[in-house]
């Protein structure tokens, strides 16, 4: 059987993202300042409503599509190498995943790194964690994360299930980071496939994280912890992406630890393609069986939320901006809209 090829919108994409000018390494504000500017002039999906929350001392907001539920919720820690990233970076993919899911997401704005090296990102993920169980039964909530944030992620799967925590329902990990060494093959042997991810800065931001630390510690590394007694997993990673080995090797520890985990490998796609809905099809796609993923975990385990309501900043159902990946789109108005087959490329 032949493999789907990927579509013309995704091809696009990745044009564009290898024609990028190269030339010195901007600094870390920089690099942040740009993704801020980028997002502030992205759409998000019509009807979502964002609010602003303090939750633990950690700044959160709340991201709500149309029709979401306020009693099932999705705590989503954003990705960036730990360095870069933020709320607002992030609004739009987490919109998305709130609509696929159905669920209401309370994205996490966790402190970064250098300024604030491990384990401030996980101490601000423990925090807000502990806040929004004291309103949700955590059997209706799931944690998620893209990248870096997919590695904060089990990590904070790890460190409640020591600390002795009620666990959450689930983790959605999308393409996730959790190997801060770089010793995964797939960083070399998908170097030229992958336009978004680059080992050298991926190192450095590894170290800027660690802060001095062992880079197989556990809490900060997953791929080296215990994974016994860890919840349900759902790890979405594409074939072509760096770190395809990072959530090869993270799912089969899992599996050994006795983890039930959902594997969905999408073949063509690179690091954290689902950020580039809905321009893309198979990022669309890929959010979609995320969210079936999410639904399923909590659909007979209902706990009332107790308070979502959030105070200060934008109001519910103020337009947000959106995602820095997903300008994109709005670089590309004549990107084209035609398929080259019925469907976008399939998981495997």
């Amino acid at each position: 059987m032949t493999e789907p090829m990927a579509s013309p919108e995704f091809d696009l994409v990745v044009e564009m993202l290898r024609s990028r000018p190269r030339g010195d390494e901007p600094s870390v504000e920089a690099l942040r300042a740009g993704l801020e500017q980028l997002a502030a002039t992205t759409p998000m999906p019509d009807g979502t409503s964002c609010t602003s929350v303090v939750a633990g001392a950690v700044p959160c907001e709340w991201v709500v599509a149309r029709g979401a539920s306020r009693d099932t919720v999705v705590l989503y820690l954003h990705g960036g190498s730990y360095v870069l990233g933020s709320i607002a970076t992030h609004r739009n993919l987490a919109a998305r995943l709130s609509a696929a899911s159905g669920a209401s997401a309370l994205v996490v704005g966790y402190r970064l790194a250098p300024e604030h090296p491990f384990p401030a990102a996980l101490h601000d993920a423990l925090a807000a964690y502990r806040w929004l169980r004291t309103r949700v039964d955590p059997a209706r909530i799931v944690v998620a994360g893209d990248s870096a944030g997919g590695g904060l992620a089990a990590a904070t799967l790890v460190a409640l299930r020591d600390a002795g925590d009620a666990l959450p329902a689930g983790a959605a990990l999308l393409s996730p980071w959790v190997d801060l060494e770089g010793t995964g093959g797939s960083l070399a042997a998908n170097a030229g496939a992958d336009p978004m991810i680059d080992r050298d800065g991926l190192l450095r931001a590894a170290a800027a994280y660690l802060g001095g630390a062992d880079p197989r510690t556990p809490l900060a590394a997953p791929l080296h912890a215990d994974l016994a007694g860890l919840p349900p997993l759902f790890i979405q990673v594409g074939g072509r992406e760096a770190l395809l080995d990072d959530a090869l090797r993270f799912a089969a520890r899992a599996r050994a630890a006795g983890v039930q985990v959902r594997l969905d490998r999408w073949d063509e796609m690179i690091h954290v393609w689902q950020a580039f809905a809905p321009l893309v099809p198979e990022a669309t796609a890929a959010l979609a069986r995320a969210g079936v993923f999410i639904r399923t975990r909590v659909r007979s385990r209902r706990g009332p939320l107790r308070s979502a309501r959030a105070t200060g900043g934008r109001a519910a159902g103020a337009a947000c901006p959106g995602h820095a990946m997903a300008a994109l789109s709005a670089a590309a108005p004549e990107a084209p809209r035609r398929r080259m087959r019925a469907t976008p490329a399939r998981p495997r």
